[in-house]
């Protein structure tokens, strides 16, 4: 019969040839612990399986081992793969997040965020878009003295530590190569406007076309809100067009996806009489035939070390901290897929 024995801190210590207090200090995310140390104690972890007991640590810990992240975000999506790819991490050291989805009434919302925070004494909070820039909650956290790091906000930047892509740049660059592939044509799904992501995106658009000398008519332009329906709906309009666009560039996956479905339902070929690119390389880009075009936006990346930031207490007290040191921003990728191609027409 296999040992189905739960492997304890002392069996970690052992076979890393380390002390328990390593190991301990190891999954505290304690600074001082070398990175060669820092590795050969993880990989034992994963080796052996080994989950922190939460109650004797925050026992022994000022810390809570718990993290929290709020979210107000219609794009299933780009949740479903933040949320995975953080709960991953927090399990990888020993952390738990909680996660709340904002209410629609911002009294209700800071009734939960404050709940959330009595209950599971949160060591920081994690805030997506458009959360990350809600005054209010931002205000609540502080008089808590709660941590918490922003995920692409375009406000106030110097009052928390923050990760973010260049949307601006990747919008840009995308619009670019379709020109490069011989349109002109090029229509835009703008994404929530209550989002900063949403207005880069759609600048990079707009001045990759007048760097080209294109000019766009304004029914090219339609308004979404980086859901599925809110495509289908934007699709619709521009594919109704008499001078119909040859290619349509859409602020996320979800609403690339929309206008994929609607043109092969009016059978449009895509990619040979329709181009479409999206933005964000999430799962659903590769489940929809054809595969969408778009830019990787690093979702996982980008989780992964907002809960690195939070446990490490390094932003306990943002007066140590250098406004440099808030700022963490990562790189893009366009990745091109079947649903985009050379203009034939030209």
């Amino acid at each position: 019969m296999a040992d189905t024995k739960r492997a304890r801190i002392q069996d970690v210590a052992e076979k890393a040839g380390v002390s328990m207090m390593t190991v301990s200090r190891v999954l505290n995310q304690d600074a001082k612990v070398s990175d060669k140390t820092r590795e050969k104690v993880m990989a034992v972890v994963e080796q052996l399986s080994y989950r922190p007991n939460v109650s004797a640590r925050r026992l022994a810990s000022t810390k809570s081992f718990f993290l929290g992240l709020i979210y107000d975000n219609p794009s299933d999506s780009y949740i479903s793969q933040f949320l995975l790819a953080a709960l991953k991490k927090c399990r990888s050291i020993g952390y738990h997040l909680v996660v709340d989805e904002a209410h629609g009434n911002i009294e209700q919302t800071v009734e939960s965020v404050k709940q959330l925070i009595d209950v599971t004494q949160v060591d920081g909070m994690i805030l997506l878009p458009p959360m990350c820039n809600n005054e209010v909650v931002l205000d609540v956290l502080k008089q808590a003295n709660i941590p918490f790091v922003r995920i692409t906000p375009d406000s106030k930047l110097n009052i928390a530590p923050y990760i973010c892509m260049d949307d601006y740049q990747a919008a840009f660059e995308v619009t670019e190569r379709l020109i490069n592939q011989g349109h002109r044509k090029i229509a835009h799904i703008i994404g929530d406007s209550k989002q900063g992501v949403s207005r880069m995106r759609y600048q990079g658009y707009l001045d990759a076309l007048r760097s080209n000398q294109i000019v766009t008519p304004p029914e090219y332009i339609e308004h979404g809100s980086f859901t599925y329906q809110s495509g289908m709906e934007a699709a619709v309009k521009l594919l109704s067009l008499d001078d119909k666009p040859t290619a349509i560039f859409a602020a996320n996956d979800d609403m690339a996806a929309a206008v994929i479905s609607i043109a092969q339902k009016q059978g449009i070929n895509i990619p040979k009489e329709l181009s479409v690119v999206g933005f964000d390389d999430t799962q659903l880009a590769t489940i929809v035939w054809p595969n969408i075009s778009t830019v990787k936006q690093p979702i996982n990346e980008m989780a992964e070390l907002s809960i690195s930031l939070l446990a490490s207490g390094k932003y306990k007290n943002l007066s140590e901290v250098k406004s440099a040191d808030l700022r963490h921003i990562l790189d893009f990728e366009i990745i091109e897929r079947e649903s985009s191609a050379h203009n034939q027409n030209t």
